[in-house]
């Protein structure tokens, strides 16, 4: 077995396609917030509760969405530098990888620091993706106390 040594071209594509992540991954999430306030204008500006969940669940696909892309662009180099013998099987590999899974199929050893630096790019992106999905679950949940404290009955009223 030969042993494996890390290569400046691997660093360097490495870094070159984490960039590439997080500037797809900053464009979904800009696509996705500018996505949720039109469904909000459309919904009215009074949300009632199925609205609300509506525009989480849509949030919700929108961030998969950008996800799924960014993994096709790492799929598509390793089939580009014929790490991976077809798209399907790199998607797959990608997308095991990129959600710190893990694959039962490694990249050449040329290749292989990229199997973590996916794993990197894709902590990134879910953390970033929590934050976004934060604040639109913030926003709803503080929107639903407010609603039901203006059903309570205030104190020392009777029904």
């Amino acid at each position: 077995m030969t042993p494996y040594v890390t290569g400046i071209e691997e660093i360097v594509w490495g870094l070159g396609l984490v960039a590439m992540t997080m500037v797809l991954h900053g464009l979904g999430m800009i696509w996705t917030l500018k996505a949720v306030r039109r469904l909000k204008t459309y919904l009215g500006p009074e949300l009632h509760l199925a609205g609300s969940l509506l525009v989480l669940v849509v949030a919700a696909w929108l961030i998969t969405g950008s996800h799924l892309v960014e993994v096709f662009a790492w799929a598509a180099f390793f089939v580009w530098k014929g790490a991976m013998p077809n798209l399907s099987i790199a998607y797959y590999v990608a997308l095991l990888n990129y959600t710190t899974l893990g694959s039962e199929y490694d990249l050449p050893s040329n290749w292989r620091l990229l199997e973590g630096m996916i794993a990197i790019a894709g902590l990134i992106t879910f953390a970033w993706s929590t934050g976004a999905l934060f604040a639109l679950v913030r926003e709803f949940q503080d929107r639903e106390l407010r609603r039901a404290q203006r059903r309570a009955p205030s104190p020392g009223s009777h029904p």
